[in-house]
């Protein structure tokens, strides 16, 4: 049974705190979520900011191939006929063919936020939305807090309903803007709906306040919902939405239901591609699409996963686009890194010596501070390292940074100069930045780029420092983590130092050596 993914990252989405999108992250957003097959793509609001009306705009000369695009909108203004109020004239500007009205479907709301009559809230929703399906629109009613409504005026809140459907409306969409209603009452109100409304698509729109709205979005497709709204990595306001990249996966691997007609293999990459957008990162516990979500740490876990892959995953990795890991650390015995050996080195059994000088390294590298199960792009190269097929791509002649406070210009506060030697050829350069490590970075770039063309699309996504030895004070040996990433893959590199800058510098120069490893075919991609 299909069921209609309705997404709403570029409107919903976007109200998440640190969100914002330009129009041409939008344009971006949309392509690639119309490319993986959703049905719905809600973009904005055209009334309530110029950068919506550019992307309207802009969208009419890129129509998207399979999904609809709709523009969102509230119900007209009580004092207002629905023809002179602006709100709803934008929505008939935008063009689109699918319009998505929210109209009050809790009591309180309608008397202590609209000021209202129950009765004028009643027309305000009718009024709005047979005027948009008299102008050739498909038309998806948001009854907003209708769960907060149906438990305290249940009557009333089956009437808004009632109302939007007797104006036109396609679907009746069920909120629980506040997120607080717990999953069983999710299912029970939607099956009555659809029960009262067997001819219209009942949609589900839920929000994460209580960490339950993938569990009531699923449960209200049990219950008979036929369209399912949410955001990709469940941004979105205060918790989040329902996150599709959950929810899609498990409807159609769990469920037996058709939702998103594009490959789910490109699903991991959809969810980190619109992350990257939005300058943010999946978290790496994310179901499917994380990078923890196939990693294994624990020895009986490892030889488990080696011998039977669904003794400890619930689906195969490649599912969904992502990769099975097998974390390193301390506790690591041979069979964790001979797993870890199988792309670099396949020949190795876990009697060859090298195994064994590969795992006493490691652990006396822990022993220092390093941290290899965040960094298997330092443990993969001081694998090279120990097998000797590691072959640096330049040598550090010097670095030299200095930092000034408060920074001169308001940003760059800090500078780098360093010399590095490749096939002979010496490079120099120099770089600013808005610290010393992020100015080194830039400088590194900056001379290998010579040599290292590839490198251009390589950026560090994320820095991360802690110190190891705290009763030393300033003096303390910190652990250094750098995130990098080529816009398609990303991978985590460490150093370990008393010196934070010398720590930054072991982390940024094996990214680049990790990259160019795999650039060259020495490493593979998992």
């Amino acid at each position: 049974m299909k069921i209609e993914i309705f997404d709403s990252t570029l409107r919903d989405g976007a109200q998440g705190e640190g969100i914002s999108f330009s129009v041409s992250d939008k344009l971006a957003i949309a392509h690639a979520l119309d490319e993986f097959g959703v049905d719905y793509i809600e973009a904005g609001n055209p009334f309530s900011n110029p950068k919506d009306i550019a992307f309207f705009e802009r969208m009419k000369e890129q129509p998207l191939r399979h999904a609809r695009l709709c523009a969102f909108g509230s119900t007209r203004r009580k004092r207002l006929k629905v023809e002179d109020d602006d709100n709803v004239l934008s929505l008939l500007r935008a063009e689109t063919p699918v319009v998505s009205i929210f109209g009050k479907a809790w009591d309180l709301h309608v008397d202590k936020v609209l000021q209202a009559t129950l009765e004028e809230n009643l027309d305000l929703v009718g009024d709005t939305v047979a005027y948009l399906k008299a102008r050739g629109r498909e038309v998806i009613f948001d009854a907003e807090h209708w769960f907060d409504g149906y438990l305290h005026n249940p009557e009333y809140a089956m009437q808004v309903l009632r109302v939007a459907r007797q104006a036109g409306a396609d679907t009746l969409c069920l909120c629980d803007t506040n997120g607080g209603s717990l999953p069983g009452f999710v299912q029970d109100g939607v099956r009555k709906v659809c029960e009262a409304f067997p001819d219209a698509t009942v949609g589900i729109h839920c929000h994460d306040d209580i960490g339950c709205a993938v569990a009531s979005s699923l449960l209200a497709v049990q219950a008979g919902a036929r369209q399912v709204q949410g955001t990709f990595t469940g941004i979105g306001e205060r918790c989040g939405n329902a996150n599709l990249s959950e929810i899609i996966p498990t409807l159609r691997l769990k469920m037996g239901y058709t939702g998103a007609s594009g490959d789910l293999k490109q699903l991991t990459f959809i969810a980190r591609e619109v992350m990257d957008i939005a300058n943010l990162s999946v978290a790496s516990g994310s179901p499917y699409v994380g990078s923890s979500a196939f990693a294994h740490k624990g020895g009986m876990h490892v030889d488990g996963v080696q011998k039977l892959s669904a003794s400890f995953e619930h689906i195969e990795p490649e599912a969904v686009g992502n990769s099975r890991r097998f974390l390193m650390s301390e506790v690591s015995g041979r069979t964790t890194v001979l797993a870890k050996l199988e792309s670099i080195a396949p020949y190795l059994d876990k009697d060859s010596p090298e195994v064994a000088a590969i795992v006493k390294r490691l652990k006396e590298l822990e022993m220092e501070g390093f941290q290899f199960e965040a960094a298997d792009a330092s443990f993969e190269l001081m694998i090279l390292k120990t097998l000797a097929r590691f072959i640096p791509h330049f040598q550090l002649g010097m670095y030299r940074t200095s930092g000034e406070f408060p920074p001169p210009d308001g940003e760059t506060s800090a500078s780098a100069m360093l010399s590095i030697q490749v096939d002979g050829e010496r490079e120099t350069t120099a770089a600013m930045g808005n610290g010393p490590v992020n100015a080194l970075d830039s400088a590194l770039r900056k001379a290998l780029r010579v040599f290292y063309p590839a490198l251009n699309k390589v950026r560090l996504t994320d820095y991360k420092v802690r110190v190891l030895t705290g009763d030393e004070a300033t003096a303390s040996k910190v652990r250094v983590l750098i995130e990098s990433s080529d816009g398609k893959h990303s991978w985590t590199t460490v150093g370990v130092s008393t010196d934070i800058i010398a720590a930054s510098w072991q982390a940024l120069s094996d990214s680049i050596e990790y990259i160019l490893h795999k650039k060259e075919g020495r490493l593979t991609w998992a």
